[in-house]
């Protein structure tokens, strides 16, 4: 690995991410195996501490360590001494002296885990920060494309929904753009940040418009608790416009995929028809998500690819 720290996609390279994906690939044959077991990472330590609620985030990281013969320790927020006043500098200072190796940190503030790693020996992992980015996912998402597509560059990709509050279609759009995908976001005007001409990004505020001749189509979740009143009238009047359903496929190509980084709100962003469809990669999404976090630890830890594939 180029940095000590996974911090987001924007300064990443596109070496540096086909490293971790082509390192992935062993790993998605570890999870496939009857004992999901390897001495790799033995003696080494990992912590998460997350800020904000997870399940697949928090719990694929700690499985992924625990694979790969790392302790895993996850902080419960909740019931630390955060509760009592402790500040995070002097939290994180504490596992440091604890010697945890790397340090998986989800908040809610944006640029939080760029503090942390500034002020820390440990590598840090951001599993999601505000609005920022969630380079992990991304990365899961530009795996799964590229295994179910046999590559990346060119492709044509639709991100749609609530891209104002997604650190998830930030994170995918630096990505996607290293490889020179066409890149399209879709969702009401509300919810559509400025500066998108910046990153070479198209957008739409037709489903039908944005889907044409489209290659993948990544929905987001509708993030209700960071939402301000009057972005659009209600649930019920989003979903009507923007849920995606089985006629909006005709639009895209034919062997169209269909990703969502969940939790799925069905029946708001999705149909159940295409959640539970054949074109849908949802579950395959959270398998692979363990296959990369065990990727970037090993990297992370010192690993190198040949290594791994010896």
């Amino acid at each position: 690995m180029e940095h000590k720290d996974l911090l987001g996609l924007y300064d990443m390279s596109r070496r540096e991410i086909e490293l971790i994906l082509d390192t992935a690939l062993p790993m998605k044959d570890v999870i496939q195996r009857d004992i999901k077991k390897v001495p790799t990472l033995r003696g080494k330590a990992l912590v998460t501490v997350f800020y904000e609620n997870s399940t697949r985030t928090r719990t694929s990281f700690e499985i992924a360590g625990k694979y790969l013969s790392a302790d895993t320790v996850n902080l419960a927020v909740s019931t630390s001494s955060v509760q009592k006043g402790e500040s995070m500098r002097d939290t994180i200072k504490t596992l440091e002296v604890m010697g945890f190796d790397v340090l998986v940190m989800r908040h809610g503030m944006s640029g939080t885990p760029h503090y942390v790693a500034k002020n820390t020996k440990m590598s840090v992992i951001n599993a999601g920060d505000g609005s920022n980015e969630h380079p992990t996912q991304a990365l899961l998402d530009l795996f799964t494309i590229r295994e179910k597509k046999g590559y990346l560059d060119g492709l044509k990709v639709a991100i749609v929904g609530d891209i104002l509050h997604s650190r998830v279609a930030r994170s995918n759009i630096y990505g996607l753009t290293k490889f020179g995908c066409e890149v399209r976001v879709v969702g009401p005007s509300t919810l559509i940040p400025p500066g998108l001409d910046n990153l070479d990004v198209k957008w739409y505020y037709s489903m039908e418009e944005a889907l044409k001749g489209v290659d993948v189509i990544n929905v987001l979740r509708i993030q209700k608790e960071r939402q301000q009143h009057g972005l659009f009238p209600s649930l019920e009047e989003y979903a009507n416009l923007y849920m995606l359903r089985p006629e909006h496929l005709l639009h895209a190509k034919e062997d169209v995929l269909v990703l969502h980084p969940g939790p799925m709100n069905r029946g708001v962003e999705i149909s159940s028809q295409i959640a539970d469809g054949v074109q849908a990669l949802i579950n395959e999404q959270v398998t692979n998500g363990v296959a990369v976090r065990m990727a970037l630890l090993y990297l992370m830890m010192g690993g190198t690819k040949d290594e791994i594939a010896g």
